[in-house]
């Protein structure tokens, strides 16, 4: 009889009766969407991630195993580290979640990261830029995935500066996040032969910048570096407007924008910024195609690099989980980094060992109004610049996993 059944399993895992996931907890895999949901970096990550997610959960079943049990939940951290925490302990040790993913706000990231760390789960952050995540807090079970403040600050910065900007001022939002981008896009601008001529530290969700302008105005900078993201970035720029900065002779250098950000401040306002993005909905023919498909989920509303990020590390996290037969978080790790990524957004790339997603960042110029041609055609490509020269060299970070054992 036993005989008989070990035959009969062979026979149904053969014709595919039987799940390949028998050592997924619960038999379901859960990922956990968490970010802002209603305030400054809704836009850029929000309910847009949630559809993402769920895009790659589609399209993993329509290529692999249909019968695979994915649920997707979702949660705000509130752009709090202490909500963030709660949140991921509750969604670890209760609820049964998996891989929990974006998290923008590097302060919550690292929040979260050090739940993922001690729980022994996955951590795939797309929506902070903290390069600590695969440097001095790098774990075995976290990824990072779209960019961080060592690739802005060595993409826009350096491309400033070549460009006769070295003379900067920071207005810096006042958490993990913005004091990175700062420090890094400082050393840039130095080490390309710049000044930095001082800084001011803005509580996020700041409604009014004035005073901040001020200070930036009377530094005589060439460069008003922005260390921030959000509506914090297009505040900042909305009243730098008002304020006269640029007809004065000062420019401004978005460090983190998004395309929710330009369609918020209208090319009139963002024309001529140079920005960093790792994805783009125009780049080419599957980028297009993706992005329109969003688009009809999202109410017309085109996808940030953010949401595409969120679907490329779902993808992976889905292969590599269907690859290693197991939801175990670090397994799964180790499986993310030993298969190549390959999806219709970002292409071919790779995971590092210390959890650094690889993959080609692009440099934009906003379009004026006159150059755009319809919704949502606000950028022309520069230059793009391959992933081994974008992100900080393997050695560099103080990852812990690259230590000898």
């Amino acid at each position: 009889m036993q005989k008989m059944l070990q035959l009969l399993a062979a026979a149904a895992c053969a014709f595919g009766l039987v799940p390949a996931y028998a050592q997924v907890s619960d038999d379901t895999v859960r990922i956990g969407v968490m970010n802002d949901l209603t305030g400054p970096y809704s836009e850029i990550s929000g309910p847009g991630s949630v559809t993402a997610a769920k895009m790659a959960v589609e399209d993993f079943q329509k290529m692999k195993h249909p019968a695979y049990r994915i649920e997707v939940v979702v949660a705000s951290h509130q752009n709090k580290p202490d909500v963030g925490s709660v949140v991921a302990r509750k969604w670890y040790d209760t609820d049964g979640v998996d891989m929990i993913v974006d998290v923008p706000v590097s302060s919550v990231a690292l929040a979260v990261n050090q739940v993922a760390k001690e729980k022994k789960k996955v951590f795939i952050n797309t929506g902070a830029g903290s390069p600590d995540l695969t440097g001095t807090a790098c774990t075995p079970t976290t990824v990072h995935w779209l960019f961080d403040t060592w690739m802005l600050a060595n993409s826009t910065g350096r491309a400033v500066v070549h460009n006769g900007g070295d003379t900067w001022f920071f207005l810096t939002a006042d958490y993990a996040f913005g004091h990175a981008l700062e420090a890094d896009t400082s050393k840039v601008v130095v080490s390309a032969g710049g000044k930095v001529l001082g800084s001011v530290k803005v509580p996020m969700n700041t409604s009014d910048f004035s005073s901040y302008l001020v200070r930036a105005k009377a530094s005589g900078a060439k460069i008003i570096g922005l260390a921030n993201a959000g509506n914090d970035t297009t505040n900042a720029i909305k009243q730098a407007a008002e304020f006269g900065l640029v007809q004065g002779g000062q420019k401004l250098a978005g460090l983190l924008v998004f395309l929710p950000d330009v369609q918020g401040l209208g090319l009139k306002k963002a024309q001529g910024l140079n920005i960093t993005e790792a994805f783009y909905w125009d780049l080419n023919d599957e980028t297009r195609a993706w992005s329109k498909r969003f688009a009809k989920l999202q109410g017309g509303k085109y996808p940030s690099a953010d949401h595409a990020g969120v679907y490329s590390a779902v993808l992976h996290y889905l292969k590599a989980v269907d690859a290693a037969g197991t939801d175990d978080g670090i397994k799964v790790v180790a499986k993310m980094k030993e298969l190549p990524t390959d999806d219709p957004l970002f292409g071919k790339g790779v995971v590092r060992a210390d959890g650094r997603k690889i993959h080609a960042v692009h440099l934009f110029e906003v379009k004026s109004p006159a150059e755009s041609t319809g919704p949502y055609d606000f950028y022309k490509r520069i230059a793009s610049i391959d992933g081994n020269e974008a992100f900080r060299p393997i050695n560099q970070g103080g990852c812990s996993l690259l230590s000898p054992k």
